[in-house]
């Protein structure tokens, strides 16, 4: 395996745990969260701070989990690569043209292992891992990524950002939403921006978020699936605004998941 084109850390040798050394010279985003276990988190309530002695490892933790596979990044930056989603329950954020509802009752999903979604995250032979949603940031991010880091994964959050940040990210993908607004701690850390566009009013939007973000922030507007019309609004920012790329949901005209 060898690491995703944005990973900015050294791979690891899958065929032991990595050290603490090797860990230490890799080149994450972290916002070192605390000690609360993704079960005792809850929703919108991801711990801050040190590492406690109480905090238990990784394998000793679950998270409620609507769906996990190996498929093609339909979208974005990476789009057309092999990547592993894990779909984490639960979203308050209440999108109305959200393609994955099903997703934002917590309780009606599953607690999976952690081990269990690294281990076949792992033997996938995927180079990264996109943790997704629902809202995955209701949860306290921290034993997924150090599971899925020990275990040689690059890892891909895909966010609204309206709840706190966690867990030690290699590529942040920030998709804001009107309905809940990004919190102001989620902008430093972006790597890539994808509004979903409807109206004009969305593009407007689009670039508010656009002026927070980092140098760099690679910028993208995906129209939404079942709203054709707003295919030449974003063209016609696009051609205005040449900063600005065009995300499509490649996924779906190839009918994967």
């Amino acid at each position: 395996m060898t690491a995703a084109s944005f990973c900015k850390r050294k791979s690891i040798n899958m065929s032991k745990p990595a050290s603490n050394n090797t860990l230490a010279e890799t080149d994450r985003k972290s916002l070192n969260p605390g000690s609360a276990s993704p079960a005792s988190v809850p929703p919108g309530r991801a711990q801050r701070g040190g590492r406690s002695k109480q905090q238990p490892h990784w394998k000793e933790t679950d998270y409620p989990v609507m769906e996990h596979f190996y498929t093609i990044q339909g979208e974005g930056v990476h789009t057309g690569q092999a990547a592993y989603f894990i779909r984490l329950a639960g979203c308050d954020v209440g999108c109305w043209w959200c393609d994955v509802k099903e997703s934002w009752d917590e309780s009606i999903h599953p607690r999976i292992a952690t081990e269990e979604l690294v281990r076949a995250a792992a033997d996938s032979g995927a180079a990264f891992a996109v943790i997704t949603g629902g809202e995955p940031l209701l949860h306290d991010l921290t034993a997924l990524c150090e599971g899925l880091h020990e275990a040689g994964l690059c890892i891909h959050l895909e966010t609204s950002g309206s709840s706190p940040m966690s867990g030690d990210i290699d590529w942040v993908t920030l998709s804001p939403k009107r309905f809940k607004e990004p919190l102001d701690q989620i902008f430093p850390l972006v790597d890539e921006l994808k509004v979903v566009v409807l109206t004009r009013k969305d593009l407007q939007y689009a670039e508010k978020n656009a002026a927070r973000c980092p140098d760099g922030t690679r910028k993208m507007l995906q129209p939404e699936w079942d709203t054709p019309e707003s295919i030449p609004l974003i063209v016609e920012h696009v051609k205005a605004h040449p900063v600005w790329t065009i995300s499509l949901q490649t996924h779906k005209y190839l009918n994967v998941p």
